[in-house]
């Protein structure tokens, strides 16, 4: 199945369960999307999709700026994997197609 769409992913951090709304879009091999989370919203980068493997970054300002990288495997409609949080290390997320 396609990770095209519309996710709800839940990063189960130290400071709790952090919600945001990832959407993406695929065009033949191209892969791009926003990620939306406490008001914010931007554009992801290096964005792939191998199979059912999907990764991406983000870069976020608050708490604290950093690159979040992101990498899921899909399963119909669940996404669910890791994020590398710098030097905070990687933390569980989950994710279901809105």
């Amino acid at each position: 199945m396609s990770a095209a769409g519309t996710w709800n992913v839940t990063v189960n951090s130290p400071m709790g369960a952090q919600p945001s709304t990832l959407t993406l879009a695929v065009d033949g091999g191209a892969v791009t999307g926003t990620q939306s989370a406490q008001g914010n919203t931007s554009p992801i980068a290096n964005a792939k999709i191998d199979g059912d493997t999907v990764t991406w970054s983000n870069s976020i300002t608050t708490p604290f700026p950093m690159t979040l990288e992101f990498t899921g495997k899909v399963d119909g409609d669940t996404l669910n994997g890791t994020v590398k949080a710098g030097a905070f290390g990687s933390f569980p997320f989950t994710g279901s197609r809105a």
